[in-house]
């Protein structure tokens, strides 16, 4: 069944089946006008055309698409070195903390592990207390504001 439609179709078209039209512009017809092949903006831009000329040169010459202009590898390496160096000055300025540097900061990281631990005993609490606590301060508040 396929095979006779087949046949029916190529009996319809005796063209072979060629879909396409033909453009009527190769008539030769003055008064039409010819169409014009649109530019690619991408492939007019100056930096896709630099790019492009870039790449030609190196293939020319042998280069790889994966090297790097110089300029580049030197910018990378200098950025590279300054990482390392900062990295490092800032492994030397803790070694060389003082003792009285290391004991505040011990007391600094108690002292901020207790204030957590207030707010967890806080948050537990019933909400009369809350609600008690807030009226002392309200209270002495403007006690305060009173006296001043």
């Amino acid at each position: 069944l396929p095979a006779s439609m087949y046949t029916e179709i190529q009996r319809e078209r005796p063209d072979g089946g060629n879909i396409l039209t033909h453009p009527d512009y190769i008539d030769g017809n003055p008064d039409l006008i010819k169409p014009k092949k649109l530019l690619n903006p991408v492939k007019a831009s100056k930096s896709h055309q630099e790019l492009h000329r870039e790449l030609l040169m190196n293939h020319k010459r042998g280069l790889g698409v994966e090297s790097k202009p110089e300029l580049q590898r030197v910018l990378e390496h200098r950025r590279r070195d300054l990482l390392i160096k900062q990295k490092k000055e800032e492994e030397e300025a803790k070694k060389l903390q003082s003792p009285f540097e290391k004991e505040l900061l011990k007391r600094h990281q108690r002292l901020d592990q207790l204030e957590k631990e207030q707010e967890k005993q806080e948050d537990h609490a019933p909400e009369f207390i809350k609600v008690k606590e807030n009226l002392r301060r309200t209270s002495t508040m403007t006690g305060e504001e009173k006296a001043a």
